[in-house]
Formats: C-alpha cells, structure tokens, sequence
C-alpha cells in the first residue's frame, strides 16, 4: 500500500511566524469576523481564521464578542496569514457568533505562550508562570555507562502537568530507546535493507534534529518547526538518509489543562521509498512517568470503551492514560485526526509498562514513496486529575471538525 493525500486535505503545512508588517499596528479599521459551530464547540477550543494575504491588520489585536470581554488575537503571517484565538466561551451546534477585531488598548491579559531557547540545546514553552513541555533539539546523551548509541534529538520531554509534575520519561532502564513523545519507525526496509530506526542498539537507523527553523510565541500559542533526520546506518557506503521529517508543534494557551498539537510531515530523502513492515508497533510514541511503572501504576482507556486487558492493537479516536504521579493523579489524552492514514489507528497499550503508541503498522506493510508525503497530526490533553470520556469526545470533535471562521468585511 502506498500512501498519499486523503480526505481532500493539502499534505504540506504552511509554517507560520509571527507577524512583522509595520502597516498592522497603523491601521484602526474595524473588522468583523463570523464564527460558526457544525457541532458543539466548548470553551478553550482554538480556533483559526484565514486572512488575505498583504492586508493592513490591526496589532496587538482582539476579538470584541458582543456582550462580552475582549479576546486575545494572534495574528501570523503565512501564505495565507492567519489569526488565532481560545474559544471563551461554549458554542452550540449549529449556533453563529461574530467578533470586531480591533486594535487591543494595552496587551492582553491572558496566559501568554513563550518559548525560550535553553543552553543551546532545549526549547522550552510556558504558559503564563507555568511550563508546559521542552523540545529537545540538542543530542541528548543516555546515563553514565550506557552505549552512546541510545544518545537522541528531536523529542519531546518533560512534558508537565499544570500542577508541574512530569508526566514523560526519558531513558528508561528497561527501554533506553523510549524519550518522552517521539516518531521512531520499527520494522522496515530501505534499499532491500533492515533499517530499524525505533531499537537503537540494532544500529540500523537513527533519527535527529537536524535544524529548528523557526519559533514563536504569542496571547493564543507559542510553537516550533524544526527539521528531523531518517539515517539508514547500514548502507554499503556508510550512512545514507532516507526520510527528512519536520515537525510543527503548537502549544495552546490554556493554564488547568495543557493542549498541544504535533504535526509531522515524513518525505523520503532519495529517489527510494521506505517501507514500512506489519509490526505491532512504530510511529508516534509516549513513554510514560516511572512512577507508572506496573501493571496496576496506570489504567488506559480508549474512545471505543476499551481498557488496558483488551485495547492493545484495536483502532480508536482518542485513548487516555491515568496514574499517580507524585502521589496525585495525573492524566494525558492522544487524539488521533481524521486526516491520518489508516484512521481510526491501531494502537499499542503495554501490558505491565507506561507505554502508549499510534502504530498504523499494526494494518499491514505501506511504502512512503518519492513525492508522496506521509502526514500525522495528533492532539495531546494533559492534566492533574482524571479525563472523563465524554470530555475526550467533545475534544475529539473539535480537533476533528473545528468551528469555521470567516472574516466578513
């Protein structure tokens, strides 16, 4: 099977940067923006909207609800640029809202999204006084004493709860190739090759960081792009790239539970495709804290009723990991989009481990071919305490079908 664009979705992401026209902040015209809901839509969802492209906007922005306080706008350039806000308050299905965007009197006054560059090696975003997840795009090196082969980039970890507890691990004893949220393949092949690029002790592939492109922060998100690497280590002349990767990830504003969006974007580096193997695991991975280590440390259920005894390789929207983390419960949820290949996915839910992987290898051997970019976007809900079903469906559908916004005049 070979995989291409599906759903009538574009398979490459416009990348957007924060917004640096000098006409923005001149401009006081008043403009409406019409909001639209196909189906509930709950307070704290983001929401976008496109904009014609070398229009003067005005900047700092906000949206003015009628009856209601200002909402914070975060408005970005890219082809076409775009504004973002947090829904503030619920919408019913089918019900209409619009908003004036106006020049904002002073700066907002919400949980702004910052990222900073730590050491040369981290990016790290917080939301208002709280950190939300570091991206690792510095080789990180194992514990003293372990094969530098287990050295890794381009991860996700610690990813934090709003309470500050680390819900991520790194390193693992058992499993020293587990890192936090990361996007490893398992069993494949390039060139007629075994190229594992999950097991790093197999020293058949790697995958790093090779550049960050781009950050920014701002009152709606704050994100990164950044470019990754699929090294084949066992080509006959030395090592030989097969899959370059970028990574887009957007960190929400939100303060009692954390939101954030990856997308990955996988296309092959040569004029040969990677293959990838039915295996039971591979793809996006999620190595939980050690403090949810056991078979009773963390309970897992997914959009399909399923639990960790009978979920391991059924297909789901949405699934939810719950333990104690500190002595506290703490929980994150994995939306999987609409738009990914063999959707809904099968999923890996370890049966004694804090492990939890989207493997769409589990439905049978596919090609990532020249020209035919591979795309994933997930969905990532953390918190203190415990995520309930029916608040993973309605989050489900509003990452699935968000409210549309159109901007009138």
């Amino acid at each position: 099977m070979t995989v291409g664009a599906r759903r009538g979705l574009p398979w490459t992401i416009p990348f957007l940067f924060a917004a640096s026209w000098p006409s923005l902040a001149e401009s006081q015209d008043a403009r409406v923006i019409e909001l639209s809901a196909a189906q509930p839509a709950a307070r704290g969802t983001p929401v976008e909207c496109a904009l014609p492209a070398g229009a003067p906007f005005p900047s700092p922005a906000v949206l003015c609800p009628p009856g209601g306080n200002p909402v914070p706008l975060q408005i970005l350039e890219g082809n076409p640029p775009a504004a973002f806000w947090i829904l503030e308050r619920d919408m019913e299905a089918g019900e209409k809202r619009e908003y004036r965007l106006e020049k904002a009197a002073g700066a907002p006054g919400l949980p702004r999204v910052e990222c900073r560059d730590v050491d040369g090696r981290h990016l790290v975003f917080r939301a208002g006084d709280r950190d939300v997840l570091r991206y690792n795009y510095g080789t990180i090196q194992p514990p003293a004493g372990v094969d530098e082969v287990f050295a890794r980039s381009g991860y996700l970890h610690p990813v934090w709860t709003p309470g500050g507890r680390v819900i991520t691990n790194d390193f693992p004893a058992k499993h020293l190739h587990h890192h936090g949220i990361w996007f490893p393949w398992t069993s494949s092949e390039f060139e007629g090759r075994k190229s594992d690029f999950w097991n790093s002790k197999s020293k058949q592939g790697k995958v790093e960081c090779l550049k960050v492109e781009g950050t920014f922060s701002g009152p709606a998100m704050g994100g990164f792009r950044a470019r990754h690497r699929f090294t084949n280590l066992n080509a006959p002349d030395g090592p030989r790239a097969a899959l370059d990767e970028t990574w887009e990830v957007r960190v929400w504003a939100h303060r009692e539970t954390f939101l954030f969006d990856l997308v990955s974007v996988q296309t092959c580096a040569t004029p040969s495709p990677l293959v990838i193997k039915k295996y039971y695991y591979g793809g996006l991975g999620f190595r939980g804290s050690a403090d949810w280590e056991g078979k009773q440390g963390v309970e897992f259920l997914t959009s399909e009723g399923r639990k960790r005894t009978d979920g391991n390789a059924t297909p789901a929207k949405w699934c939810i990991m719950t333990g104690k983390v500190e002595g506290k419960e703490a929980s994150i949820g994995f939306l999987c989009h609409p738009s990914n290949f063999r959707f809904p996915q099968g999923m890996r839910l370890h049966p004694d481990e804090p492990f939890f992987n989207w493997a769409p290898s589990q439905g049978g051997d596919f090609e990532i071919q020249p020209g035919k970019p591979y795309v994933s976007r997930y969905r990532f809900v953390v918190r203190d305490g415990p995520l309930a079903a029916a608040e993973m469906d309605l989050r489900w559908a509003e990452y699935a079908e968000p409210p549309r916004a159109s901007l009138k005049k």
